[in-house]
């Protein structure tokens, strides 16, 4: 658990608003899913759901881009004769970013996906 919080604020403060995305999203298929569970098919909350899914993986690349913006003010700052290591902290958060966005849209696309099925059927 301690390398996963060490690793989320390695991914910069981008990380902050997919994490807060996930939550909502999760919080909504939970709902939707014990909606149906007690009978009651409502559309309601869902195009939330849809539109957390399609802006995780921007959110990612906006944190790759921050990352690397911040590799080369890294590389910058060191001058010519600098330390290329400045430039690994930068690049560990453009990654950290990427992938974050990537996983937390795909956890809530396969509920969400049947969830939508569930409701129109």
């Amino acid at each position: 658990m301690r390398h996963l919080a060490e690793m989320f604020l390695k991914g910069g403060p981008v990380m902050w608003p997919i994490l807060a995305l996930s939550v909502i999203g999760l919080a909504i298929l939970v709902w939707k899913a014990l909606e149906l569970r007690a009978g009651r098919k409502s559309p309601k909350g869902l195009v939330v759901v849809s539109t957390i899914i399609t802006a995780e993986p921007m959110l990612g690349i906006l944190g790759t881009v921050t990352g690397i913006m911040r590799t080369f003010g890294a590389l910058n700052a060191a001058g010519a004769s600098g330390n290329p290591l400045a430039a690994t902290a930068g690049i560990g958060e453009a990654l950290i970013t990427t992938a974050a966005g990537l996983v937390a849209s795909l956890v809530l696309l396969f509920p969400y996906n049947m969830v939508v099925e569930k409701v129109e059927s």
